[in-house]
């Protein structure tokens, strides 16, 4: 961030101060089933989910809370539906801003607008802005909440680690605090602690993939501006301010703007606030008064670990991978980290799972992250053309999507972050329901859909649960079970159903589909069970 407006964003909060734990007036190291190494967005859902469900945490953090600026600002529906899970997630709707429409710019035409959500009867929509900050104190504030009931989540502040070494079941870390050094040992770590994991290199791990030559300038201005909450994109805008330009509201009239700038940049040069104040006047005109309260400079990178696990150590987020900022994948994507690893690495530690289930984090997040990295790539070659064959190709597209629709899916502005679905996994079982949509098939989180006074999503248990339409499910399965008929929940016949007349989902503990049939048939769903639990191998 640009040192001169450091003292005039007021997004920092001091959650979790410094406070000196028994753990370092112990005579030898205390041992402990999960450490999280860093207290970012991820490694507080971590924590909450694992606490949630009863797994002693700890969280070491070398701050105290969260910094100052922005960062990611767009949260996707399986974001919030993830976050609702915990419990997280009604403080963030309410002062998030939502949105559901795009528009697309040449120059100074409009292209075209789209609607990321056009279907009624969804708890969330498509999109929320909100400041990285904010989502990080509403997760912090959910985790007081669960300690409060008693759940065994700690939170160190200012315990930065320094050293890791690996035994035969557990690692030995060396933690630096302001009252000294001290020792945990820990069974599981799980690494949550950025790009420029200190974990990873201590390791002796590294990223592969791409790092694209160009540079985009971050300005998020204070403004009472009369545009509407939606996200405006521009190719080769008319206000010449860069190749193109993104912008974006937030909360408490924060705006958020993007530039293009280019590789060969003075970057001191570019964050003068001179230089920035230049380009965002252009952008907004004469009319608009605004306050500039952050700026950063940053490049496109598409890149992720070979393995997330090695042995007892787990890469989350940013730490795992890396994506463009366009298309909103790094936050949402960590958020859908922890949603797969959490449920698996708590059965492990309870013995009801053998531990290659948690092969299937790094198989079932590491597709994720790699249709992360194929569309952020696309977008980043699409916007930033690398030669004049590819820019001229670039711009019959945009020419074409002013009047053709079939030219439309073609722009690419950053093709924005939806939920990964596990095709192809391990543990899911062969899709016995073909004429059901695809959109819950197996691998794929569920369709949220009303159900009475709630969503269907609410009533789905901590562990495994069935979800049976139009037809029974037995009385005596010991799986947590939902009835529903077409008549009753219509939505979820649409969404779950399509032309099939019946259906029996069998549903993850993180909401995804492992199996579907067309009836109940308490073997099928037996050995499913075991193969989402890794305790049986899928044929072939």
């Amino acid at each position: 961030m640009n040192a001169s407006l450091r003292d005039r964003y007021d997004l920092a909060f001091t959650l979790y101060p410094y406070a000196r734990s028994s753990d370092q007036d112990s005579a030898s190291p205390v041992r402990h089933p999960v450490v999280i190494v860093g207290g970012g967005p991820v490694g507080l859902a971590a924590a909450l989910d694992l606490g949630r469900m009863g797994v002693p945490v700890v969280v070491l953090d070398d701050h105290e809370g969260v910094g100052a600026g922005s960062r990611a600002i767009c949260f996707a529906k399986r974001t919030l539906e993830i976050c609702q899970r915990m419990e997280a997630a009604k403080p963030m709707l309410d002062k998030g801003i939502v949105w559901n429409i795009g528009k697309v710019f040449h120059d100074a035409g409009l292209l075209y607008e789209f609607n990321l959500l056009p279907e009624d009867g969804h708890r969330f929509p498509a999109f929320i802005n909100l400041q990285q900050p904010y989502f990080e104190k509403f997760l912090y504030d959910a985790i007081r909440t669960e300690q409060a009931k008693g759940a065994p989540i700690q939170i160190r502040g200012k315990n930065r680690v320094d050293a890791m070494s690996t035994e035969a079941d557990h690692s030995l870390l060396d933690i630096s605090t302001p009252d000294g050094g001290y020792q945990i040992k820990a069974d599981w770590i799980i690494a949550c602690d950025g790009a420029g994991s200190p974990i990873r290199s201590m390791l002796g791990l590294d990223f592969e993939g791409r790092v694209f030559q160009d540079n985009f300038l971050i300005a998020d201005v204070r403004m009472t501006a009369p545009f509407p909450t939606e996200r405006w994109f521009w190719f080769e805008p008319h206000f010449k301010s860069g190749d193109s330009a993104l912008l974006h509201k937030q909360p408490d009239d924060i705006w958020r703007i993007d530039f293009q700038l280019g590789w060969e940049i003075d970057r001191e040069k570019e964050l003068c606030p001179k230089n920035v104040r230049a380009r965002v006047d252009a952008m907004l005109g004469p009319d608009i008064d605004y306050e500039l309260v952050w700026t950063s400079i940053y490049t496109f990178q598409c890149r992720r670990m070979a393995k997330f696990r090695h042995e007892n150590v787990i890469f989350a987020g940013d730490s795992a991978h890396q994506v463009s900022p366009f298309g909103a994948r790094g936050a949402n994507s960590g958020i859908q980290d922890v949603d797969n690893l959490c449920w698996k690495l708590k059965m492990v530690l309870d013995g009801s799972a053998p531990e290659r289930l948690l092969d299937s984090y790094h198989t079932e997040r590491a597709h994720g992250a790699d249709e992360n990295i194929l569309n952020s790539t696309r977008s980043t070659d699409f916007i930033t053309p690398k030669s004049d064959i590819s820019k001229l190709f670039r711009n019959a597209v945009l020419s074409l999507s002013a009047d053709h629709a079939f030219a439309r899916p073609l722009v690419n502005s950053g093709r924005l972050s939806v939920p990964c679905v596990y095709d192809g996994s391990q543990l899911n079982t062969a899709d016995a329901l073909p004429d059901a949509p695809m959109r819950a098939r197996p691998g794929a989180p569920c369709p949220d859909a009303p159900l009475g006074d709630g969503f269907v999503l609410d009533r789905l248990s901590k562990g495994f649960s069935l979800l049976g339409i139009n037809t029974q499910i037995a009385s005596d399965e010991p799986l947590h079970s939902i009835s529903v008929t077409s008549k009753s929940a219509p939505d979820i016949a649409v969404r779950y159903l399509g032309d099939a007349q019946t259906g029996v989902y069998l549903i993850r503990p993180d909401q995804h589909v492992a199996g579907r049939w067309p009836t109940y048939d308490a073997q099928s769903i037996s050995r499913a069970l075991a193969m989402a639990t890794a305790q049986e191998a899928r044929d072939g």
